[in-house]
């Protein structure tokens, strides 16, 4: 019998196929395979399933799913639709399908979904959406995603409203298990903005030449790294202000603004936010240095500090601080 990898292997290697699988908690959505057929005949060919659909017919033709199969892979090297298989990570069950439409205009993608009846209330539908729309968000660099629902299914309008979808008014479907286009209530989820965060950080420099970095303690995001001393700029503050601020919550000590000198700056993109962080230069201040929030402090000299594993904001500060000192 054909492996999945095996019958997709012409259509993975581009297209929109080439960004699965995603997996969540539960589930992998992964390109369908010519064997899914039996069992998506079975679950599709549920009335129940098929009624709330624009596309699935009623009753499925024999037959039928081998040729939407392969039309789904078309389509994915294409790059008009991205169709998954829903499969239950603990057995590889079948459960269902989802999918983004993306022929509808630049930047916007149509999500649509069906889990079959043994596996409603589970949800699934919840979970396999949230991973496609974050897919198309993300590397699909989608603006905005639709999703459409029969006023009389409400089980797919919880589903989409608990995912944030807003009701963007009535429409028309397809609807190919019904004798025509059926209305239809659309809703709409445009892409979060993306947070700029702004942190302000500063190289203590003592009389031996050597720099002091921090470790992030447990229970932190990045724990166990080393940082240069700072921390996030409030929306009241400059950024000297908020390192004055740090030093004295965290170390316990007070810098003058005047013994701030401004030195770089590091721009980094995570995966949830944009970081842009001035790193300052610091050669006197008052009290001495004492850990307040359980973390780990060590004095460095300048050439060992590539020896301290930092987050990647921190790591380009390390050369110019180098070639200062």
């Amino acid at each position: 019998m054909p492996t999945i990898e095996a019958e997709t292997s012409a259509a993975k290697g581009s297209g929109l196929l080439a960004g699965l699988p995603l997996e969540t908690e539960r589930l992998r959505l992964r390109p369908l395979a010519l064997t899914d057929a039996p069992e998506i005949e079975r679950l599709a060919g549920d009335w129940e399933v098929a009624r709330f659909t624009g596309s699935i017919p009623h009753p499925y033709p024999v037959g039928g799913a081998s040729l939407w199969i392969e039309e789904t892979w078309l389509d994915a090297v294409t790059e008009r639709k991205l169709v998954a298989g829903i499969e239950r990570r603990q057995d590889l069950t079948l459960l269902g399908c989802v999918e983004l439409d993306l022929t509808r205009g630049p930047g916007l993608g149509v999500l649509g979904y069906w889990v079959g009846r043994p596996y409603w209330g589970q949800g699934i539908a919840g979970e396999a959406a949230r991973a496609l729309i974050d897919h198309g968000f993300g590397p699909l660099g989608l603006a905005r995603i639709e999703a459409a629902a029969l006023p009389a299914n409400r089980r797919s309008i919880r589903v989409q409203e608990k995912l944030g979808f807003i009701f963007a008014g009535d429409g028309e479907m397809a609807a190919a298990a019904r004798d025509g286009p059926q209305r239809v209530e659309r809703r709409a989820l445009d892409r979060p903005a993306r947070r700029r965060l702004l942190v302000s950080a500063v190289a203590l420099i003592d009389a031996d030449g050597r720099v002091l970095v921090a470790r992030r303690p447990a229970g932190k995001p990045m724990a166990g790294l080393w940082e240069f001393p700072g921390g996030k700029v409030r929306d009241d503050e400059t950024p000297e202000s908020a390192l004055i601020r740090e030093l004295r919550e965290e170390l316990a000590i007070d810098v003058a603004e005047s013994c701030l000198a401004p030195l770089t700056f590091a721009s980094h993109v995570y995966p949830d936010f944009d970081l842009l962080m001035p790193l300052y230069v610091c050669r006197r201040w008052r009290g001495q240095v004492t850990p307040l929030e359980g973390q780990e402090v060590a004095w460095v000299r300048p050439a060992r500090l590539g020896d301290y594993p930092m987050p990647p904001a921190d790591k380009p500060l390390v050369a110019t601080l180098q070639s200062l000192l």
